[in-house]
């Protein structure tokens, strides 16, 4: 691992997904486990995140799409917090989930808008 990379990733990390989000995830990181979150916040938040060829939006758009095309509704969670951090609104998220509905399938909209309503919920807005 990389630390000055790890540090940076994790500054980006910190300010997509929220502080707290942040803290949960390293907190319950064990030995099995640890590597796995140095592996994502420096490669991940750092390498990826912090590249100048897209904007943080834009990031967050294909994050959006790509993991309602995955069924990953944790990560798609915490993602939308993220896109909103990142000046997504919540029409703006609406219309990625739409985009999502025919590309992906009717079923992998629903359960985005889904998801995307309890974060809606847990952060008042």
């Amino acid at each position: 691992m990389n630390h000055e990379s790890f540090e940076q990733g994790l500054k980006t990390r910190r300010e997509v997904l929220g502080n707290e989000y942040v803290e949960n995830s390293l907190k319950n990181a064990d030995d099995f486990n640890m590597p796995m979150q140095e592996l994502v916040t420096e490669y991940c938040w750092h390498e990826i995140w912090n590249r100048p060829g897209l904007d943080r939006k834009t990031r967050s758009i294909i994050n959006l799409c790509l993991l309602s095309a995955l069924n990953r509704p944790h990560e798609l969670k915490a993602h939308v917090r993220g896109a909103i951090n990142n000046g997504l609104t919540k029409d703006e998220i609406q219309e990625v989930f739409l985009q999502v509905a025919v590309y992906c399938g009717v079923p992998a909209g629903i359960d985005s808008f889904r998801n995307a309503k309890e974060v809606f919920k847990d952060m008042g807005i």
